[in-house]
């Protein structure tokens, strides 16, 4: 079979945006495909992702045909897309992002999209060029964080954690630079846009750097010299899931696709090898994965 990739350039997902800000209240329900037909070759599932290039979504997709079920893989180049396509019926479905992500995008773009199944959880590590440990890295010494907002805060608790920092009133899912204790913190840091920080690695004491892009900076999981602990219940918010629209949680084809991915074994050992052997497959029930969006989203709404 034929590999379908579709790729949605950022002036596309601009459009959607501009559209979503004079909608009056979700279009012409004429226009909308009928769900029965979702997932036929006429009308395959488009479920958007970053990085479609990854050898495991053709293995996925391959997956799916064979349980009867087509699917067309629609690639963004950055973060900020996938999700305004899905409301916008761009997409039937996304995987890119965890909990934290999605109730953050939620809040602040007054969304409802929900999550129906779970991949994995990628601990967020510490890496430096130049420091085999963090007690090697010298007071004073700069460190680089992603710039967006949940794995910015991620980073900040990782980097406090190994005693790199103190955060204002102990840090939390939505820490920023800002909380950064100065006169208690070992290092300086700097924010950075996510898929800029492997490159800027030389530059810098230590960096926190994203699992989709270790292998470009020419670094794996296990060169992290501090990471967070996936085990700890208060990792949740940190997994990674699949999300749709409000409407569509029960939609048995949707569902049926997120059964595919974590149980088909040429999947799983795709992903791992994409994310540098760092993936931690989890099976958690949607309804733990939504209350935990809920919880997540009310911490939001009072941080902001």
């Amino acid at each position: 079979m034929a590999f379908r990739i579709r790729t949605l350039a950022p002036l596309a997902v601009v459009g959607l945006l501009a559209v979503a800000g004079c909608a009056s209240g979700g279009g012409d329900a004429a226009e909308e495909p009928a769900a029965e037909t979702r997932g036929t070759e006429a009308d395959p599932v488009q479920l958007g992702v970053v990085g479609a290039s990854e050898p495991y979504w053709a293995v996925f997709e391959a997956a799916a045909e064979e349980e009867g079920i087509y699917v067309d893989i629609v690639d963004f180049t950055e973060y900020t897309q996938p999700n305004p396509a899905l409301s916008e019926g761009e997409l039937d479905i996304n995987q890119f992002q965890h909990i934290l992500y999605l109730a953050d995008y939620n809040v602040s773009a007054g969304d409802d999209l929900q999550p129906i199944g779970s991949t994995a959880i990628y601990p967020l590590g510490l890496y430096s060029d130049k420091y085999d440990s963090v007690e090697d890295i010298p007071e004073g010494e700069t460190v680089i964080v992603p710039n967006d907002t949940t794995n910015q805060a991620r980073g900040l608790l990782v980097l406090q954690s190994a005693g790199l920092i103190e955060l204002k009133d102990g840090g939390s899912p939505f820490s920023t630079l800002e909380d950064v204790v100065e006169d208690e913190s070992r290092v300086k840091v700097e924010g950075l846009d996510a898929s800029l920080i492997g490159t800027s690695l030389p530059d810098v004491a230590a960096a926190i750097i994203n699992n989709d892009f270790l292998e470009n900076a020419g670094l794996t999981g296990e060169d992290a010299i501090a990471s967070d602990d996936p085990s700890d219940p208060s990792a949740l918010p940190y997994v990674n899931i699949f999300a749709t629209r409000a409407e569509d949680v029960d939609d048995e084809v949707l569902n049926k696709l997120v059964e595919i991915y974590q149980t088909n074994q040429d999947v799983l050992d795709g992903a791992q090898e994409s994310a540098s052997g760092t993936a931690e497959f989890v099976q958690t029930p949607k309804e733990e994965l939504q209350a935990s969006l809920e919880e997540v989203q009310e911490q939001a709404q009072s941080a902001g």
